[in-house]
């Protein structure tokens, strides 16, 4: 079975990730931020670096809870970035603190984060895979920044777009291609 280019076939979590999650429309609050997260953690970075330490991050984040997180003290965040585990970096940790108060003050402004998203984007999937960023990840970076988001940036949300399954870009030749 013939998978993306950037798909690492030794490594069992990535195949299944490519397999099962990317590009597959998930858009619960819960999985959007935990993704939103993650692709924080990313910039710089290879996806693979991060996909090796979900589960790290999971735990150390408290199971990704948006509302324990957003109430995280220095002191947590002191213990996080001494965490061998995750991505120990003390910015991108203060920006996850601060996109959690930012994702849920969203959540109680639209409804949910699905329903922010849907503010800039019409529900139907966006087939394309040689991009790395677009107009609509553009105005939703740009939105996320002017409401205080740290690491959002155009490329980053783009990469979460496709994460989500707001894109699709599986690689012509994939076996979850679609034209």
């Amino acid at each position: 079975m013939q998978r993306c280019k950037w798909c690492n076939l030794k490594n069992p979590r990535y195949i299944q990730y490519h397999d099962e999650e990317w590009g597959k429309e998930r858009l619960d609050d819960a999985y959007l931020f935990e993704m939103l997260v993650l692709e924080s953690f990313q910039a710089g970075l290879s996806w693979e670096c991060v996909l090796n330490k979900r589960e790290n991050f999971k735990e150390a984040f408290d199971g990704f809870d948006v509302h324990k997180i957003a109430l995280y003290d220095e002191e947590k965040q002191q213990e996080l970035a001494g965490n061998a585990g995750i991505i120990r970096n003390r910015r991108k940790i203060a920006s996850t603190v601060k996109n959690a108060a930012v994702f849920l003050d969203i959540c109680d402004e639209c409804g949910s984060f699905e329903s922010y998203l849907r503010c800039f984007w019409d529900g139907n999937t966006i087939y394309e895979n040689t991009l790395t960023h677009s107009p609509l990840s553009d105005a939703i970076s740009v939105d996320l920044q002017k409401r205080g988001m740290r690491f959002v940036g155009t490329t980053i949300i783009y990469s979460y777009l496709q994460a989500v399954g707001v894109i699709s870009s599986h690689e012509k030749g994939c076996f979850l291609y679609h034209a």
